[in-house]
């Protein structure tokens, strides 16, 4: 019997994440509470905590170098993206982004465990569900959201590293930052994120489209 279960639309407008990489430590928090809340097994994580670092030293033309060294931990899961990959290369439909909110997820009644939405994302965020034989992922903890709550990577976080919200909101008050080293580009998807990067890790002042 399939447990996937519909819910109402919690937002009329697309829902997204902003990440504050300058105050995320690394404690990896949000990670754990997530796992612990799907009861995930070992290696199957819907929020992964990367650490980041890079850059170097850059010789300034006057006998100087300039230094853009960077290193940090950023957290990430589905971006929720505007055009996913995912629900496009889905052949049954059952990867699909919901209207309104525009939370992308996994209706298992149709899936097939094929894995070709994990072969698409560049986020890595579809993950198989070996038990079920069918795919997982991040869907924003939407039986939360129905009761007016957070995510719970949200409501974990002990520095509020992580934000949550309409993305045109949060792109107002945090600027529209999504191109980072360490991450694709925001052009293949279009995600739903916002980042707060590091000195010398934004790309070339690259910016959502």
């Amino acid at each position: 019997m399939s447990q996937f279960k519909e819910y109402p639309p919690v937002s009329d407008k697309q829902l997204g994440f902003f990440i504050d990489t300058s105050r995320c430590s690394g404690c990896k928090a949000c990670q754990v509470a997530c796992k612990d809340r799907h009861n995930l097994e070992v290696g199957r994580r819907f929020r992964r905590v990367y650490e980041v670092n890079g850059g170097g030293f850059i010789a300034t033309g006057q006998g100087g170098v300039a230094n853009n060294v960077y290193a940090y931990t950023m957290s990430i899961s589905c971006n929720h993206c505007d055009d996913p990959i995912c629900t496009k290369n889905c052949p049954t439909t059952a990867m699909h982004k919901r209207p309104g909110d525009g939370i992308v997820r996994v209706n298992t009644d149709k899936c097939v465990g094929c894995g070709y939405c994990a072969w698409s994302c560049p986020y890595g965020a579809p993950q198989m569900d070996t038990e079920a034989g069918q795919m997982s992922k991040c869907d924003m903890c939407i039986d939360l959201l129905v009761k007016g709550e957070q995510p719970v990577c949200v409501a974990t976080c002990p520095l509020e590293a992580i934000k949550f919200g309409p993305i045109d909101e949060l792109r107002a008050k945090y600027g529209d930052v999504c191109d980072v080293q360490g991450l694709p580009d925001s052009s293949i998807t279009h995600p739903n994120l916002v980042i707060k990067p590091h000195q010398g890790a934004e790309k070339g002042g690259k910016r959502h489209a």
